[in-house]
Formats: C-alpha cells, structure tokens, sequence
C-alpha cells in the first residue's frame, strides 16, 4: 500500500515537474516559437476576413514580440526570468519526489499558486487588455496543474497516516 501511494504521487509530481520545465524551456524562444506558430495556422501578415479572434490574436502578439525584439530586445530578458523561474520552481517539487510526507508543504504551496495563477489572469489579464478567451487559456494551466497537485496532496496525506513524521 505505502509502495503504491509513493509511486503515484511520485507519477503525479513528474507530470508537475516536466510541466514547468516545458513551460520554462519555451519562454526562451517565444518570437521564435510564434512565428512557427502562425505559419503552421497560415496566419499571415496582413488581416483577413477569414480570421477568427485566435487568428487575430496570435498575429498582433507575433507582431508585436517582433517589434519589440528588433527595438527594444532587453524586455526579452523579462521572459528569460520569467523562464528561470519555472525551472526553479521545477527543482522545489524534486523534494516531495523524493520524501513526501516530510515535503508536502512544497505541495500545498504549488495549490497556493495555482490559484494565484487563476487570479492573475483574470485580473491582470483584464487590466493589461489581454483577451478573454485567452485569459481563460492561461486560467487552464493553474486548474490543471492543480489536478495532480490536489491527487498527490490527498496521496501523501494517506502516506502520513500509514507511516507519520
């Protein structure tokens, strides 16, 4: 029974970990990342009738990082950190992964945030004119992160009444 718990909260803590990493590693390269984008969509440059509010959206985000880049590039290093910071929070959970029960807090602290992740899209989003629908996107990876956060909580509870601290 204890075997299985860790196992599975150790599961659950690889998909958070792997989360924030891929995260992490794609803030690196986002005028990059963009363009690929857009061309895989046959987004162009120029607006179309045919454009949907994603197709709009995702062309003046292209054009605007590219604009940026080319001007003002330092505000990219405001992403490289934002980048690091996934890692780093990455390297947080490596604790409950290895001992859970005397690690949880780093757990709880990861729901903490993913409700500060649901909260600062709703209202920072607003505030800064970013889109609804992609407020709502961005709202997706503090739910869902907080799915496996939620199940290895419960798990490591469990493996504290087995065998407490």
């Amino acid at each position: 029974m204890e075997q299985r718990l860790r196992r599975r909260v150790r599961i659950l803590l690889g998909i958070v970990i792997c989360g924030l990493v891929l995260s992490g590693v794609t803030a690196f390269p986002l005028e990059s990342e963009l363009r690929w984008l857009t061309e895989a969509l046959e987004i162009g440059d120029a607006p179309s009738p045919a454009d949907g509010p994603l197709d709009s959206w995702l062309r003046t985000v292209r054009d605007a990082l590219i604009d940026t880049n080319a001007r003002y590039r330092f505000l990219a290093y405001g992403t490289d950190w934002l980048a690091f910071a996934h890692l780093g929070i990455a390297v947080f959970f490596v604790g409950p992964l290895v001992d859970p029960p005397r690690n949880i807090w780093v757990i709880v602290a990861g729901l903490i945030a993913c409700v500060g992740v649901v909260l600062l899209a709703l209202i920072a989003g607003a505030i800064r004119g970013i889109p609804f629908f992609w407020r709502l996107i961005d709202c997706s990876f503090g739910l869902f992160c907080a799915i496996p956060l939620t199940l290895a909580w419960h798990w490591t509870r469990q493996l504290e009444r087995i065998r407490p601290r």
